[in-house]
């Protein structure tokens, strides 16, 4: 279960409301008719049960044998009723577990409304965009010119939508990974985890990417495993069925994985360049925190993100997603954008949110706030800190020099051997 089937049935209308703000068309109806049916069921197999035991009681009392004997043939028919109606039963709850799964998670009362990406919210900017002086090139130019980046072998080798770097361009990428994961670790807090990268079905089923993403996830159907669309999804697996120490919350890890997705999109978009691809490294970061905490903690998260950005000196902006546009399992969520000036848009680098007990839920991931109190779902977020290939782009189209070379941004250098441009 994913919002509870007891909260959904007790706030009907704030369900309701909240999947129409979402305009999106869950099967709230069919739920409850489904709880319907299986409480009906369930009535009439404790009824039976009852009537059952009541009967072998007086079974035991006869003294009249054939009247015993005709009470024991009814009661064989009470079983092979209750035996049909477990069947009936479990087939109800079946359906009604997979329609749970495709309910997303609420919106909170603060998200903006909106119908689609075009209806969020700037919240703030940093910077601003570079005048370069000169007409700046896009990312794919800048790349094949300085021939860090190759798109025809890409093709050759894996189809299309794969690319490979070279020279100094992997060296960049391999250079951003690790400075961002020693940011994270050093100074915002975070333990550096390398998880698997490839998981069970119940990980998927733990971070919602299953059912609803099932068309976009790589599969390995000999071993059953999958391949990680994000590390938010091991991630939050790593305390799957656990019961966390209050006094040990919020607990903040940051991980690197390449994520692999099938990226389908409309015909002639983004088709140039390194924006989409079906594989592309991240770094991600990921909490688990107490109620009270997690939207202060998200604030902290977003601000994480941001210290990137400001650090490789890059004009960005913070923008709140909109109801229309809001992720299956988050309730609110903030993406940090660069700007691209020879794409001339600003890129979504970070994608920043809080998912309360929604994946906790799934993932039966708890806390005790005492002692001795009853275990509770904590709440759990994610945010890219931050996804390439984007950054890669923002930095080539930003640091772009007239005579075609690029800089390479001063905090990167160290990692990068003391590389001062690519030329």
């Amino acid at each position: 279960m994913v919002l509870g089937l007891r909260f959904i049935r007790d706030n009907l209308e704030l369900v309701n409301d909240a999947m129409a703000r979402r305009g999106f068309a869950a099967p709230i109806g069919e739920i409850v008719r489904l709880d319907d049916e299986r409480r009906r069921l369930l009535q009439e197999v404790e009824s039976l049960k009852a009537k059952r035991n009541e009967a072998s009681r007086q079974i035991a009392a006869m003294k009249d044998r054939s009247a015993a004997e005709a009470l024991k043939a009814e009661m064989r028919r009470v079983s092979e009723r209750i035996k049909a109606l477990d069947v009936e039963t479990a087939a109800v709850e079946e359906k009604l577990n997979a329609l749970l799964l495709e309910v997303p998670n609420l919106p909170h009362a603060s998200v903006p409304m909106g119908k689609d990406e075009r209806e969020n919210v700037v919240v703030r900017t940093w910077g601003q965009p570079r005048k370069l002086g000169f007409e700046p090139l896009p990312h794919w130019e800048i790349g094949e010119r300085l021939g860090i980046i190759d798109f025809e072998r890409g093709v050759k080798m894996s189809g299309t939508r794969f690319y490979l770097l070279r020279g100094l361009g992997a060296r960049l990428q391999r250079a951003l990974i690790t400075w961002m994961l020693d940011l994270h670790v050093n100074e915002h807090g975070y333990q550096e985890i390398y998880p698997p990268f490839v998981v069970k079905e119940e990980c998927l089923m733990g971070a919602a990417q299953l059912p609803k993403f099932r068309d976009n996830l790589y599969h390995d159907v000999e071993d059953d495993v999958w391949m990680v669309p994000t590390a938010e999804v091991p991630l939050t697996n790593l305390h799957r069925g656990e019961i966390l120490d209050a006094t040990a919350l919020p607990r903040c890890y940051v991980a690197y994985t390449p994520c692999f997705r099938r990226e389908k999109m409309s015909a002639g978009r983004d088709v140039r360049g390194i924006k989409r691809g079906h594989q592309f490294d991240k770094v991600e970061m990921y909490k688990f925190t107490r109620p009270q905490d997690s939207y202060h903690e998200l604030e902290k998260l977003v601000d994480n993100a941001e210290e990137v950005c400001r650090r490789l000196e890059i004009a960005h902006r913070v923008v709140e997603v909109c109801t229309g546009d809001l992720g299956f399992s988050t309730t609110k969520t903030y993406d940090v954008e660069m700007w691209a000036p020879g794409c001339g848009e600003w890129l979504e680098v970070s994608s920043c949110s809080n998912c309360e007990e929604f994946q906790a839920r799934r993932a039966n991931t708890r806390y005790r706030p005492t002692p001795t109190a009853r275990p509770e779902f904590v709440h759990t977020l994610n945010g890219s800190g931050l996804a390439l290939p984007r950054t890669v782009i923002a930095i080539l189209e930003n640091y772009q020099q007239p005579d075609g070379s690029v800089l390479v941004p001063e905090v990167l250098r160290p990692y990068m051997g003391d590389a001062r441009v690519i030329r």
